[in-house]
């Protein structure tokens, strides 16, 4: 068997390895093991999940072999929980893999404590009426849950948690952490030991960017009543004084400040994100308040007091055109404010805790280390029971969906597929499920398309008759295309939950593959 380090390597270098230990710790049940739910499983147990329980009453039909690649001729008249999980297993043996022959739904119905066992619960192809149901369960047992389900040329993915914490948000774009604008003291007196005018031309061209910065937003705050540049204009003859001070063409460090003066113009202090999130009725602590929760309450404390309105320094630099000894002496500068902010929340941590009645080193230094570094990024996700986005929906929304060119087909299959499973429940049967003429289908989907809406609160809004035509031509089919892309959507958002890493979905996830599109619902 590989080493860990080797076999997973690649995604290593994405979550690290703190993010692959939560995931070799966790416990995922699958419910239903059709393609959507296989290929989910499929994404995790190469990812190297630590173990999965596979929940299926079914039978394979010689149908099942065009759509799921876990199965092959053998398995027909087997169980297919056993089938997909043995085929699962072959795929890494570090995963504990095991079966339950039973129907989700009698589970649901008869067995609710059975979920508190999982740390994650993922269940695909679910009626309405049961998924309100699983996720009553999950919220009481504190169990992360996902639906997710492919219907044809559509589909959709859903997270249902209570809340969701995440320390590393890990954005694709966020403004380095060098306060510019806001240096404090060290920092300002490391820049006054420069010279910007000093004629030696290769000291001038390997002064570090952000002492030029620092040094010239003082200059400019001087000649115009401590403010800095913050209209258009501003900015452009701010460029233009940094531009002034270049003595030969090839000064590739104040090229550098020019394309980095944007980062002068920031606002001091605090994102309003973070601001909410510091302002949250959470911070208010008590004896079930989570690590997340002590530590944003010594954040709020830090932000108030030591950080002067800053949340702690990250501590790292960009690369720039420096000398060495500059850029390690500035480098040095940064880590030092970094390890002093972090000291000051660590310790307020630890008393938050004492008064709490828990153990002070109960969170681990690299724990807090981690939160300082990323405390700009921090993110905190809730999500609606799904029971109250059924009964008590955001009309507005729905109505803007509905009118909306960009979204309304994909709010349409919304409509549709809750639609479908009304419609199976007054039918016993999906419409356009078995073969024959389709028209009487097409029109009780219509009118029940029509219900649902009225339900929601849009008297009078209707659905294309194209849509609900494409609903009924798909039969309530399974095609491994959509489900192997709902799959890789669903366990995508898996990893996000158990690794709290990235920031997962908030909404629906609806696929529409008619137009190829992925949107998200906020309901």
């Amino acid at each position: 068997m590989a080493e860990p380090k080797t076999k997973y390597d690649r995604q290593l270098r994405i979550w690290g390895e703190q993010g692959q230990a939560a995931l070799e710790k966790a416990s995922v049940c699958l419910l239903n093991c059709g393609p959507t739910g296989s290929e989910t499983l499929k994404n995790l147990v190469l990812g190297g999940i630590g173990s999965i329980t596979v929940i299926d009453g079914s039978k394979v039909e010689v149908g099942d072999l065009g759509n799921n690649f876990m199965l092959d001729e053998s398995c027909v008249g087997e169980s297919k929980a056993k089938s997909v999980c043995a085929f699962l297993q072959e795929l890494n043996d570090a995963v504990k893999a095991k079966f339950i022959e039973e129907y989700p739904e009698a589970l649901i119905e008869m067995n609710p404590p059975f979920f508190s066992q999982f740390t994650l619960v993922v269940a695909t192809q679910l009626g309405e009426e049961k998924m309100i149901k699983l996720d009553r369960i999950c919220r009481e047992a504190n169990v992360m849950l996902i639906f997710a389900r492919s219907y044809g040329l559509t589909g959709f993915v859903r997270i249902s948690v209570k809340e969701h914490t995440v320390v590393e948000s890990k954005p694709d774009h966020f403004l380095d952490d060098l306060r510019l604008n806001n240096p404090w003291p060290e920092l300002r007196k490391f820049a006054e030991t420069f010279d910007l005018n000093v004629p030696d031309p290769v000291a001038h061209k390997h002064t570090p960017y952000v002492v030029i910065l620092i040094k010239m937003s003082e200059e400019w705050t001087n000649s115009h009543g401590g403010s800095l540049p913050s209209t258009r204009e501003e900015k452009r003859e701010f460029k233009e004084l940094l531009k002034s001070k270049m003595v030969a063409i090839d000064e590739d460090n104040y090229k550098e400040a020019i394309e980095a003066s944007f980062k002068v113009f920031a606002p001091p202090g605090i994102s309003s994100d973070l601001q909410q999130i510091i302002n949250d009725s959470s911070v208010e602590l008590s004896s079930t308040s989570s690590d997340f929760w002590v530590m944003v309450a010594a954040l709020k404390e830090f932000v108030a007091t030591e950080g002067g309105g800053e949340a702690p320094l990250e501590g790292s630099i960009p690369d720039m055109t420096s000398s060495t000894e500059h850029y390690v002496n500035l480098q040095k500068i940064y880590q030092a404010k970094a390890e002093a902010d972090c000291l000051a929340i660590e310790q307020r941590v630890r008393i938050n805790l004492k008064k709490l009645g828990r153990e002070p080193e109960s969170i681990s230094k690299a724990t807090i280390k981690s939160f300082c570094r990323n405390a700009r990024k921090l993110k905190v996700c809730r999500y609606r029971l799904l029971e109250d986005e059924f009964s008590n929906p955001s009309v507005p929304d729905i109505q803007k969906y509905l009118t909306d060119e960009d979204f309304s087909v994909a709010m349409g299959f919304y409509i549709l597929l809750r639609a479908v499973d009304r419609f199976a429940a007054n039918y016993n049967n999906y419409p356009g499920e078995f073969d024959g003429p389709m028209d009487e289908d097409i029109s009780r989907l219509k009118t029940t398309a029509v219900s649902v809406l009225n339900d929601l609160g849009c008297n009078g809004s209707t659905l294309t008759e194209d849509l609900i035509n494409e609903m009924c031509r798909f039969g309530a089919a399974e095609l491994h295309a959509v489900a192997a892309f709902i799959g890789g959507v669903a366990s995508q958002e898996v990893i996000k939950l158990i690794t709290k890493q990235f920031v997962p979905m908030c909404g629906t996830f609806i696929f529409n593959g008619i137009d190829h599109k992925s949107q998200l619902l906020t309901l």
